[in-house]
């Protein structure tokens, strides 16, 4: 994506372990429509434990799948036992954007912010997002002011006011004393 053209697949879930001895995975969904995503027969693909795809990115069948504490059991043709689910832990799983539906109004794909440049309400620059994490607390981005340490930013409604997918701009208000100067 550093090239600036829109990626062709986006994240849709995460591999915490491996369940069982036949090769099923504990799948951490990132989608909101987890049962239309790992529906029996659906086509994705692996990715890499930082979330890109996977050199020659084989496709992974999903066979079956099923809610398993906050998580999902999937269920892939091409990984047949433990061993060789073991070496997915903490991988992702990557979708086709165009077999995605794509996302309301007020909503974006996490990937997309990414590379966002961050705004106070007036116009103020605060930095760039420069990566994402999903915290208990829930989606974290980390934004690079210029010159300085990055920080870290809740992606929560008070603090993130708005995404301007076509501006590539997220105008936040960032809790007090988080970037005041030293």
């Amino acid at each position: 994506m550093t090239d600036g053209a829109r990626p062709e697949y986006a994240i849709v879930g995460r591999v915490r372990n491996a369940h069982g001895i036949r090769g099923e995975l504990v799948v951490e969904a990132i989608t909101d429509a987890p049962d239309a995503v790992f529906a029996s027969g659906r086509r994705l693909f692996a990715g890499t434990v930082t979330g890109d795809l996977a050199p020659g990115a084989p496709a992974l069948t999903v066979q079956r799948a099923r809610p398993f504490k906050g998580g999902w059991i999937v269920a892939f043709a091409e990984i047949a036992d433990r061993t060789a689910a073991e070496l997915w832990r903490e991988r992702y799983i990557l979708a086709r954007l165009t077999e995605l539906p794509p996302p309301a109004a007020d909503e974006v794909y996490y990937h997309e912010l990414v590379g966002m440049r961050v705004e106070r309400p007036g116009g103020d620059a605060l930095g760039e997002v420069v990566g994402l994490y999903e915290l208990p607390q829930g989606l974290m981005l980390e934004v690079r002011p210029a010159g300085r340490p990055t920080v870290i930013l809740p992606y929560r409604p008070e603090v993130v006011l708005a995404v301007d997918l076509a501006r590539r701009v997220l105008t936040a208000d960032p809790p007090e004393g988080l970037l005041d100067d030293e």
